[in-house]
């Protein structure tokens, strides 16, 4: 594991995903699931997030197409509010979202609606 590339990506993690929730993740990480959470932070966060190439609006916008075809409603939801965080609208979450709904299905974009509306709640309850 890079040292480099795992503080890079914990960064970014935390930044997108929001602070307590990664720091809640790796405290409630056991000897089973921690090489996931270092994994997925080195990896994910570090390796591809950390990349210039492209920003962080438009990876957010590609994961969400991404999650919500592949069904994945936790990390959906997740990804929504991280989305929302890099600068994405809920007018373009919905616009993914009817894309989603042509390519990937009528009940994946369904779902992804429904997630997004419980994402949006949550964050505005706050």
């Amino acid at each position: 594991m890079s040292k480099e590339i795992f503080e890079r990506g914990l960064a970014i993690r935390k930044d997108v995903l929001g602070k307590e929730f990664v720091e809640k993740s790796f405290a409630s990480a056991d000897e089973f699931n921690l090489p996931m959470q270092e994994l997925t932070t080195e990896y994910c966060w570090g390796y591809v997030w950390g990349r210039e190439e492209l920003p962080r609006k438009t990876r957010s916008m590609l994961n969400l197409a991404m999650i919500a075809a592949l069904n994945r409603p936790h990390e959906l939801k997740m990804h929504v509010k991280g989305a929302l965080k890099n600068g994405v609208s809920k007018t373009e979450i919905r616009e993914i979202f009817l894309q989603v709904a042509i390519y990937a299905g009528v009940p994946a974009g369904v779902d992804s609606f429904r997630i997004a509306r419980e994402a949006f709640a949550e964050l505005d309850g706050k």
